[in-house]
């Protein structure tokens, strides 16, 4: 920790920012770049310069208001807070009265809502050092997806060394994180992606790769003690039919659907698990420090790598959207404010 302050602070001259925002919810569309106070931090919070900020699926949700239930929490009609992203990698500039772990000049990373722009707050139990291998843009696209893919793999799924994993979705965002955090974990990794991405699957360690559109993971050939589904569009049947008979499904997250929770088909697998054998659950990822911590030590090893698709700035970051809208995609994007 650096606690050494810097003689003169950055919001001294700043007392706007530029940040992406978007008064209303919808696609890429309602995204624009426009001048924000610099936020204040709470007294267990801590105002970051952000030098790079991720984008993943949860900010999509959070754009688009799907599932509709999410509202109930983040603004009827419009959001209540305007400024997009989550993940973020930068320096601490000013710290609350009651935070303990970082002190001005801490290079960290991990959540703050309202990422995309020159400044955000964070609170500091999502946050943690930045990986010193690392740089601003590499750690910034890993704290949401990372630490979901951990949690499905870790806390939902149970895996153990020596299992058959099975991962749809598995060259996006969490897809691309499960599938190097499961090797590491020691299991038999098999990816599901496009045919264009299934180079990138197997460098990321996967030991086999199956074309979505030609290969069906569920005839029967090869079933899986542990299957996540990120891609969100395999029948309950069909999951099953690749499952051991002991076998577990995790369903990572809600479904960008117009349903209004999103969750209609992971809840009527968690309901069918009462009946069956077969486990089918659902993961509803925490946002915590102590999972940075454990991906922090995977990454400064080299045993796990951030994948970056390619950097935007914040005026171009409904450009980097429409790529994540497209499925796109190879890993991650990362979004890098201008500097003033």
């Amino acid at each position: 920790m650096n606690s050494i302050t810097p003689t003169a602070s950055p919001l001294d001259q700043d007392v706007t920012m530029k940040a992406v925002i978007q008064d209303r919810y919808g696609t890429s569309e309602v995204l624009r770049v426009g001048d924000v106070a610099v936020p204040e931090p709470g007294e267990r919070e801590v105002l970051i310069k952000v030098h790079a900020a991720g984008l993943d699926r949860g900010t999509e949700h959070l754009m688009t208001g799907k599932p509709y239930a999410m509202r109930l929490a983040t603004g009827l009609r419009r959001p209540k807070n305007p400024i997009s992203g989550r993940d973020v990698a930068g320096t601490v500039v000013k710290v609350g009265s009651a935070v303990t772990r970082f002190a001005v000049g801490d290079e960290v990373y991990g959540v703050a809502p309202g990422s995309f722009a020159e400044y955000a707050v964070g609170p500091e139990n999502k946050l943690a050092r930045k990986p010193a291998n690392l740089t601003f843009a590499q750690a910034a696209v890993v704290p949401i997806s990372a630490g979901t893919a951990l949690q499905a793999l870790r806390d939902v799924g149970r895996v153990r060394a020596g299992q058959k994993v099975l991962i749809i979705g598995a060259s996006g965002g969490v897809g691309s994180y499960a599938v190097q955090l499961a090797t590491i974990l020691g299991a038999q990794v098999t990816g599901v992606a496009s045919a264009a991405k299934g180079d990138f699957v197997r460098s990321l360690g996967a030991d086999h790769v199956l074309d979505y559109d030609r290969d069906d993971f569920a005839d029967g050939t090869r079933r899986y003690d542990l299957v996540l589904d990120i891609g969100g569009g395999p029948s309950l049947g069909r999951l099953r039919r690749a499952l051991e008979p002991r076998g577990t499904v995790v369903f990572v997250g809600s479904e960008n659907t117009g349903t209004i929770t999103g969750l209609g088909r992971p809840l009527r697998g968690v309901m069918l698990s009462l009946f069956v054998r077969q486990r089918l659950a659902l993961l509803m990822a925490k946002e915590r420090a102590s999972d940075l911590d454990i991906l922090t030590a995977h990454l400064e090893t080299g045993q796990l790598t951030p994948s970056i698709a390619g950097s935007y700035p914040l005026a171009r970051a409904m450009d980097a959207m429409r790529l994540l809208e497209a499925g796109e995609v190879r890993g991650k994007v990362v979004i890098i404010p201008e500097d003033r």
